[in-house]
This record gives structure tokens, sequence and C-alpha cells, in this order.
């Protein structure tokens, strides 16, 4: 039995699916760390929990939240330099950063603002909604989960405006901490760790 010769346009078509996922890759920041949002979200879990009993006393409870922060963004650093390499320093990348870092900065501008307005329950919300924003417009620039995991934070975030500061608490813990252990899950089984 003589095997049949592959058809030239189904070899194309494969060849044509090859392109396109190259191109995309090229023009997109793939470097997310799932495994790294994992280990985020499990820290914040933790972070939400020993906050919840500081409510009553704002500066515990924004210096565990503070301290969550820092731990977070160096498992992200550590977890993205990993994972990226050489394209860590890629033009996909520096849009990335541009359009990431931009909301998150204006996050801490804000808590700065509000905490001296003593306006501390409103901080879950901002970090909430920034934090999305953040997700949503370097989106544009990654791999397709991330605006929707935006949105999601942003999401909480509304929620999170319109209760009170224990609720809030236990918001901030289902975004950074849920939303990172579910949407690092997935990132890590879809994109490769």
């Amino acid at each position: 039995m003589r095997d049949e010769p592959a058809r030239i346009g189904d070899h194309a078509l494969d060849n044509l699916r090859y392109i396109r996922r190259t191109m995309e890759r090229a023009g997109s920041f793939t470097s997310i760390p799932g495994w790294g949002g994992f280990i985020i979200g499990i820290t914040a879990v933790l972070a939400a929990a020993i906050a919840q009993s500081f409510i009553g006393q704002p500066r515990l409870w924004i210096g565990v939240w503070l301290v969550e922060a820092v731990v977070a963004a160096v498992i992200g650093g550590i977890t993205m330099w990993r994972k990226g390499g050489s394209e860590l320093s890629s033009a996909a990348a520096r849009r990335f950063y541009v359009s990431y870092f931009a909301p998150l900065v204006s996050g801490a501008i804000l808590t700065v603002i509000l905490w001296r307005a003593s306006l501390v329950a409103v901080i879950p919300a901002t970090w909430l909604l920034l934090y999305g924003t953040a997700f949503v417009s370097s989106g544009a620039f990654s791999i397709r989960v991330i605006p929707i995991l935006g949105i999601a934070f942003m999401l909480l975030g509304l929620g999170a405006a319109v209760v009170p500061l224990a609720i809030a608490n236990l918001i901030l813990g289902a975004g950074f901490g849920g939303l990172h252990i579910v949407f690092g899950l997935i990132i890590a089984r879809r994109y490769g760790g």
C-alpha cells in the first residue's frame, strides 16, 4: 500500500498558522509568569487574612498590604526574568511596561492622597480598579488572557467601592489572591510557566 501524499493546501495552511503565531508572538509580550502569579496569589491570601485582624488599626492594615506589594513585586520580577530572558528588553516589553506601570504609579499617588485625607475605606477599590486598568491597558501588548484578568480586577474594585473596609479587605484577598491563583494556573498551563 502506498501512502497518499499530503495535499499542498493542508501543508500551506499549517505553514500559515505557524507564521501567524510567530508574528503574534513577535509583537506581544509573552513573559507573564503563570507560576509567579500563582505564588503571588498565595501570599496575597495570607496578607488578606493577616490584614483582616488589623481592620480597626489602619496603619497596621495598610502596612500589611504594602509589605505584600513589595513581596509580590519581587516574586513577579524574579519569575518574569526567569521566564522571559532576552524578551524583557524587546519593543513589545517596553510597550507593556509603560501601559502596565502608569496605572500602578497613579495608584501609589492616590494611596498617599487617600491616606492623608483619612479615606482608608476607599483604598481597596482604588487599588483593584487601577491594578485592573494596568492589566487591561498592558493586555494590548500581551497574551489574550491578560485583559480578561484586568476586567475581573475592575469588577471586584467596583464591589469594593460600595462596602465597608472589612468586606473590601476580603475582596482584596479575592482579587490579589484568588484571581492571581486562577489566572496564574491558566497562564502556566496555556502559555508555558
